[in-house]
């Protein structure tokens, strides 16, 4: 009876040490992000993933969105930082890929980057080796959203040419309704603003001029389109100079503007916050009639993983879930944020009208063209028009100011 008990202590003795073993088995890995407002879908896309991985779990974590490149930056450096990182592209991309602190990802390890078109992973690919480092995560796009009930309330459609644009501020102003919530207190909102309103100003052979070295910023279609800015900004909020970004987005968020220049992603939070809002879309005004109407577009960042990670096998996993259909219709459906996979289905009706706008778009210019080295275009642009609409520079002088900075290390300008 004695070796009998003995033996049931052994066999239940044996039973907690695995069952204690198959807990200390299990792999934990760290997640960073910049994305906060995002954190309720990431950990309902966590929760699903460890439903099909239960040995796997996912710490997520963020920070502040101006902070977050530096806090980055400065773990890796220090051999340490997350399993998983959320990274940006283009420039900030390289800015961490190029030191070695990210793992090159191919179509053996990661099978579903054939899910991708090519301009999405040539925002995730280091220039210098051609090596992809990153799984996209979205595609935006900057446009004009716009208030419909403050449309039809007013018996307005959406302005197609720029001489619509002007004159829809005006009735709208005239009808103590303010027409846009911008301000331009916030340095990076400056430049949303302008791909949101001059993208279809500017145009698709501006864009192919500038970058062969055919032309540069001082160039008159970029002059003019400052100039017609300028113009515009009469009708954004109140005292804009002094509206920083979160001010500009509660004015709109409360129904106080019709029209809002910035991102497609601004939706989403916009519809969170006031769940009533009516929202519609449009591309940014022609400058005449028969001129094509363009988006401006790029690539938003993407999914990494640490090249010093120890948990490799497992990282790659969440990595490889991140890039499935799957998840990018319930990305899409959920943040009505564009996934670039390939087969999603979007289900949202605003998210479908941006998806159709963004078959004709030029690209988010200083993002995707000039933020690699330094001063980039984007703090350029941002600055510069910044004082612009403050009165402290003219059209002419923002453009010199901008190309001097960008001829610094680009060559075509160096002529």
């Amino acid at each position: 009876m004695k070796l009998t008990r003995r033996m049931m202590m052994g066999v239940a003795m044996g039973g907690y040490l695995l069952s204690a073993g198959a807990a200390m088995a299990k792999t934990e890995l760290t997640f960073w992000s910049w994305r906060q407002e995002d954190k309720a879908f990431y950990q309902d896309v966590i929760k699903k993933f460890q439903e099909k991985e239960p040995d796997i779990s996912v710490k997520f974590e963020t920070y502040a969105p101006e902070n977050y490149q530096t806090i980055l930056s400065t773990a890796l450096a220090a051999g340490r930082g997350p399993d998983v990182i959320q990274v940006r592209a283009y420039g900030n991309l390289e800015a961490i890929a190029s030191p070695g602190y990210l793992l090159a990802l191919d179509k053996q390890s990661v099978p579903e980057l054939a899910n991708f078109p090519e301009p999405a992973l040539a925002a995730e690919t280091l220039r210098s080796d051609g090596k992809v480092y990153a799984v996209p995560f979205a595609m935006q796009a900057q446009l004009v959203v716009y208030n419909k009930k403050i449309f039809k309330d007013a018996g307005a459609n959406a302005p197609k040419t720029w001489d619509e644009l002007m004159a829809l501020a005006q009735a709208l102003k005239a009808k103590n309704i303010n027409p846009f919530a911008n301000g331009t207190a916030t340095a990076w909102q400056n430049e949303t603003i302008v791909g949101g309103l001059l993208s279809s100003m500017l145009g698709k052979q501006f864009e192919e001029d500038i970058v062969s070295g055919k032309a540069n910023f001082t160039d008159p279609r970029f002059v003019n389109a400052l100039a017609k800015l300028k113009d515009i900004s009469q009708y954004f909020s109140p005292n804009f100079t002094g509206v920083d970004y979160p001010s500009s987005q509660q004015l709109f968020v409360a129904g106080r503007s019709a029209m809002f220049a910035g991102g497609s992603y601004e939706v989403a939070n916009f519809k969170s916050q006031n769940p009533s809002l009516d929202l519609g879309v449009f591309p940014a005004p022609v400058l005449k009639a028969g001129d094509q109407a363009l988006i401006a577009t790029y690539y938003d960042g993407g999914y990494a993983v640490n090249a010093k990670t120890e948990k490799k096998d497992a990282a790659l996993k969440f990595v490889r879930f991140l890039a499935t259909p799957e998840y990018g219709t319930a990305f899409t459906n959920t943040l009505k944020n564009l996934s670039p996979i390939k087969g999603i289905k979007i289900e949202d009706a605003i998210t479908q009208d941006v998806a159709k706008l963004a078959d004709n778009s030029m690209s988010y210019l200083m993002l995707v063209r000039f933020r690699y080295q330094e001063p980039s275009g984007s703090v350029l642009l941002q600055s510069n028009v910044q004082k612009m609409l403050a009165g402290q520079q003219t059209p002419e002088q923002a453009a010199t100011e901008i190309n001097k900075g960008i001829a610094t290390y680009y060559k075509p300008f160096q002529k």
